[in-house]
């Protein structure tokens, strides 16, 4: 059984420039999915294509005991698919699922047009996106360990320039070889040069994360499903001034800057690239490095849209990929943003639902006050109460002490200099080596 979930006319409606791909959208239930869910990700899909310069023209949904070994949809229901790309003279057919090679192979014989499964989708807006050396050889890093085990006799994935100036079509920008022949030998190879590339650049971003973590200031990062508006909130609590705009994947490239509380203390506030359901495994990976400014806040800002079909899975949708690398244990602190955009007494449902402790809109700057002191209160909570005690030797470690936290008792005993402190979780790992009971 599958169900359209809708008919979107024109491809080249309102104006929009012709190089706008024309795209069918497909997805899939499974037996025992949540179909809602399932309809929900088909709809962010839609999203995914329009960031990346399609226009989805119709989408089916299929209802399905288990995906089909050969086409993962069926023979008849890719027949259906092609009918309907015909119809509406798309040239592109997207699926909500990750597809095997062989997969992919056989559904663009049956439909003759070019299939494109959901992480080629997100590979493609992040290669689009991506503006840093760093991030350029990240993304770059993720498309080749993804399309090494689809590589085919003849492969024109490095055959055009990345960026729509190029002309690429979405699913085939590649990083900028010219080459057509390509080998398994050779790709490995260029994944073992990037690997080298960004362990060198990561360096660079070690040495600052060094700098700022010996500065002694609490660290905050915002984190949330893409198109939160953390860029938003970021703008509107230290005026960076950086992009925000109405599309997936706004923000790739992390962002610091210095926050002052109510209370005059100084924070460090990073914005971080924005989650998704089902994102995908290898570009996890290869944003790692990047994804530890999260790993070491003391406080996660987790963003949540209040206009969201399920706000709460998205919720859901960001703690796992928190858990994947390593942040699950962060602590964190709900944010409902984009409340001037629902009804006013659907805000209380909405925090019920998710879990927020705060609403604001961070686009008018209300609750930026709340918000703040409701900070300022959650990190009061999660300081930790240590007693060390410093030899006469590491002067250095007292001053570091007094920089870091607050020295709640201090005496000069025989054997060293006895403090009582309150520090952050991330401070505190620092002095623990001193601690009295160590």
């Amino acid at each position: 059984m599958s169900t359209p979930l809708g008919d979107h006319g024109d491809p080249r409606r309102d104006g929009e420039g012709e190089d706008r791909e024309p795209a069918v959208l497909v997805g899939v239930v499974l037996r025992g999915h949540d179909s809602r869910e399932a309809e929900a990700s088909l709809v962010e899909l839609e999203r995914l294509a329009d960031t990346a310069g399609a226009d989805a023209v119709a989408s089916l949904l299929q209802r399905r005991e288990t995906p089909d070994p050969a086409t993962y949809i069926g023979g008849g229901k890719a027949s259906e698919v092609k009918q309907t790309a015909g119809s509406h003279a798309a040239t592109l057919v997207m699926f909500d699922d990750d597809l095997s090679p062989a997969q992919q192979r056989n559904l663009e014989e049956l439909i003759e047009r070019r299939v494109v499964d959901r992480t080629t989708l997100i590979l493609d807006i992040f290669a689009q996106r991506a503006s840093s050396a760093e991030g350029k050889v990240q993304v770059e890093l993720a498309q080749l360990r993804y399309q090494l085990p689809r590589l085919r006799g003849k492969w024109t994935y490095f055959s055009r320039v990345g960026g729509k100036a190029g002309g690429a079509s979405i699913g085939t920008r590649g990083p900028g070889e010219t080459q057509l022949e390509v080998d398994r030998r050779r790709v490995r190879a260029r994944i073992t040069r990037l690997e080298r590339e960004l362990a060198h650049l990561d360096r660079g971003r070690v040495t600052k994360r060094k700098a700022r973590a010996e500065s002694g200031l609490v660290r905050l990062a915002l984190v949330g499903y893409t198109n939160a508006g953390k860029s938003t909130v970021l703008n509107a609590l230290t005026r960076a001034g950086v992009l925000a705009e109405n599309r997936l994947f706004s923000t790739l490239d992390p962002t610091t800057r210095r926050l002052g509380l109510p209370s005059g203390q100084p924070v460090l506030l990073s914005d971080t690239v924005g989650f998704v359901r089902k994102l995908p495994h290898h570009l996890v990976e290869a944003f790692k490095s990047t994804l530890e400014e999260v790993v070491e806040a003391d406080l996660l800002l987790h963003v949540v849209d209040a206009t969201a079909i399920e706000p709460a899975a998205e919720v859901d949708a960001v703690r796992e990929v928190l858990a994947d690398i390593g942040a699950r244990s962060v602590p964190e602190l709900l944010v409902l943003n984009k409340v001037d955009e629902v009804a006013p007494g659907d805000v209380d449902r909405l925090k019920a639902a998710t879990g927020a402790a705060v609403a604001i809109s961070a686009r008018q700057r209300t609750g930026i006050d709340e918000l703040l002191a409701t900070i300022e209160r959650r990190l009061q909570s999660l300081l930790v109460e240590l007693e060390i005690r410093v030899p006469f030797s590491r002067g250095d470690v007292v001053s570091h002490a007094y920089a870091e936290g607050e020295v709640l008792e201090v005496r000069h005993e025989a054997d060293g200099t006895f403090l009582r402190l309150h520090l952050p979780p991330a401070a505190a790992g620092r002095f623990r080596r001193w601690a009295v009971d160590a």
